[in-house]
Parts: structure tokens; C-alpha cells; sequence
């Protein structure tokens, strides 16, 4: 990647998926979509030698530099992991543009994004190409049609490992099929405090919905963010998967505007107190953890959704959350941070955003 656009992708909080004025951006903060492809002849990336996750890379970035790609989208920028440190690698995960599993072995592997951050392609992931597009609120729809437009594009170059029986074939048996995993991230925090939210996710999941927490598998669900997601791809086509996410995430969207209706009817005293107690915090502590960061940038993100709190946006919200976190902390205090300060950094962090209003 280019020395400029690898500087601003970790100099600045924000994404292109952050942008506000999505649909059902009051509750919904993204929608994505990404699909998982394998290079057929090569080994899944787990037991790839270097040579030959070089040759898949090699493979993969021929197939971008391609006319059939070019035309469909901006200008992309491909980065070796190898080429970032870890505080840069661990950026990248915090802005939701690469996953978790990028970082392990990462010698052997790379991401393409795309300038304003939309697109992301993790190459020799779990598998040898994983596509992502990630859009504001929700839209999925959208989402599906780019990320299939650069499949269709790189599928004129490469040879996909795929079955006339099976579909798409991948390292992990639930991915082959369609290889789609859509999703959305969920703010909930009125059916957390009506304590309906695990009935809901419950249901969900007996619906074939899985239900993460803020950075998917295995993590919590911090500052009341769930991710929602398909569970199996194999004998649903693509836009049944993105039908059946839509209508599941619809009735979420209903409890939870009944949820915060209820709120202000019958509590909006003790609402009103707890958004605001939460917004002086943040505005004027001097230390805070992060966990206690993220549920209290929760509580104020749905005081401006209730229009109880003036002159925020919940797109600056979203961003103070990826600047609140640790790897954009170690970067602004130069890998120095005893958790002490990192804990002071945060809150100054959060008092310059909120005090100054950018």
C-alpha cells in the first residue's frame, strides 16, 4: 500500500462504514457481506507453506490489477501483514477491516482495501480470499451487489475450487456453498434494559442466526453491540441468505424501538439521568477503562438517538469507539501505555472529541 494510504488508514478512527444517515442507523450500525473463495490446485491457507501462500498472493493480486476489476471499483491498495507492526495490524481488526484470524501467521498473508475502507479482501485468512464490503445501517442489498461484482470480476482470472454438488468450497464445512456470511451490527441497549435481549437472541438463534459480540466469534458484546449473522450457507442461495437476514433483523428493529418506546414512557426521569450522567463523564473524566468507555459512549449514542442529547452525532460516536480502543491508544502514546495511561489517554481522547465538538 501506498506510504499515504497506509498513513491515513491508521492515522484516522474513521471508515467509510461509519458515515451516518444510514438506513435505520438509529439502531443499526452496519450491514456486511462477505464471501469466502479458494484458489483450486493450493491447500487451504492453514497448510500453506510460504512459497506457496506467496504464489496465492501473487495469484490473487494479477487478478486485481485486471481490467474486469479496475472497472468496477476505486483504487485499491494491497497490504502485507508482514509489512505492519502489531499495534497497525491490531488497527486494522479494531475498524472491522480485517479479522482476528489475519494476524495469526501473518507472514503468509495480506488485505486489499479499498481507499474510503467499504472493501476489504483478506487474502490467506481461513481461507484464500475472503470479500468483504461493509456499508452503513442497513444494507445488505448493496452490499451483496458489490461484493458480487468483484467476485464475478477476480473469477475471470482465477480458477475457484467449486463443486457442481457443494458450491463453493471451503476450509470450514458451514462457509461451503454460497461461502456468504452476512451480518449486521445491532445497537440494543433498550432491550438490555428492559432485559429482554436474551429471549430475543435466543429466539434468533433458533431461527439459524448466530449472535456475536462486538469483534465477532468468542467475543462480548461490549457497549450493547451484537452481531447478527447467518449461520449456514449450503442449500440457500444468496439472496434467500440476505431475505431471511433482513425480515429476523426487522422484528429486532421493532422490539427495540418498542423497548426504547416503553423507555421514555414509563422511565424517561431515570433515562434521562443515567444518558446524562454518562455524557458528563465522558466529557470531563480524566480516567476511564474501556469497558466502562463503551457502555457509557452506549448510554449517551441512545440519548442522541432519543434526541435527549443535543450536538452529537452517532456517527462521531461510533468513531470515538474504535479511538477509544487499545491498539489506536498505543499508537497515539507510541507503544508507551501502562494501562494508568492508557486509561488517562482515553478519557482526553474523549473530552477533546466531546468538549470540542469533531
Amino acid at each position: 500500500m501506498s506510504t499515504v494510504g497506509i498513513k491515513e488508514t491508521m492515522n484516522s478512527a474513521k471508515s467509510g462504514w461509519m458515515a451516518g444517515g444510514g438506513p435505520e442507523g438509529d439502531i443499526l450500525i452496519s450491514s456486511r457481506v462477505r464471501v469466502a473463495r479458494n484458489l483450486k490446485g493450493y491447500a487451504y491457507p492453514h497448510l500453506l507453506d510460504q512459497e506457496k501462500a506467496e504464489q496465492v498472493i501473487h495469484a490473487v493480486q494479477l487478478a486485481l490489477d485486471s481490467q474486469a476489476i479496475k472497472s468496477r471499483l476505486d483504487e485499491l491498495e494491497t497490504i502485507r501483514m508482514s509489512e505492519l507492526s502489531p499495534v497497525e495490524r491490531q488497527i486494522l481488526v479494531e475498524k472491522h477491516l480485517i479479522s482476528p484470524n489475519l494476524l495469526e501467521e501473518y507472514s503468509k498473508k495480506a488485505v486489499v482495501l479499498q481507499d474510503d475502507e467499504v472493501i476489504s479482501i483478506m487474502i490467506n485468512e481461513e481461507d484464500h480470499l475472503r470479500i468483504q464490503c461493509l456499508l452503513p445501517g442497513l444494507q445488505l442489498e448493496k452490499a451483496w451487489a458489490l461484493v458480487n461484482q468483484i467476485d464475478d470480476g477476480l473469477e475471470n482470472t482465477l480458477d475457484y475450487a467449486f463443486s457442481e454438488k457443494f458450491g463453493y468450497l471451503t476450509a470450514c464445512p458451514t462457509n461451503t456453498g454460497t461461502g456468504m456470511r452476512a451480518s449486521v451490527m445491532l445497537h440494543l441497549p433498550g432491550l438490555v434494559l428492559v432485559d429482554q435481549v436474551g429471549a430475543v437472541l435466543t429466539t434468533v438463534s433458533k431461527l439459524g442466526f448466530t449472535v456475536r459480540g462486538l469483534y465477532g466469534e468468542g467475543t462480548e458484546a461490549l457497549g450493547n453491540l451484537f452481531q447478527l449473522s447467518n449461520q449456514v450457507t449450503m442449500g440457500h442461495s444468496e439472496q434467500e441468505i440476505i431475505n431471511s437476514l433482513n425480515s429476523v433483523t426487522g422484528q429486532i428493529l421493532a422490539q427495540e424501538r418498542e423497548a426504547r418506546k416503553a423507555l421514555m414512557q414509563q422511565r424517561k426521569d431515570q433515562l434521562e439521568d443515567k444518558m446524562g450522567r454518562s455524557y458528563g463523564i465522558l466529557k470531563y473524566a480524566h480516567m476511564i477503562s474501556s469497558e466502562e468507555a463503551m457502555r457509557r459512549i452506549s448510554d449517551v449514542r441512545m440519548g442522541v438517538d432519543l434526541q435527549l442529547i443535543d450536538g452529537l452525532t452517532a456517527e462521531q460516536l461510533t468513531e470515538l469507539m474504535v479511538m477509544t480502543r487499545p491498539a489506536y491508544l498505543a499508537k497515539e502514546g507510541n507503544n508507551k501505555l501502562d494501562p494508568l495511561r492508557r486509561d488517562i489517554l482515553r478519557a482526553e481522547i474523549i473530552r477533546n472529541k466531546l468538549n470540542k465538538g469533531g
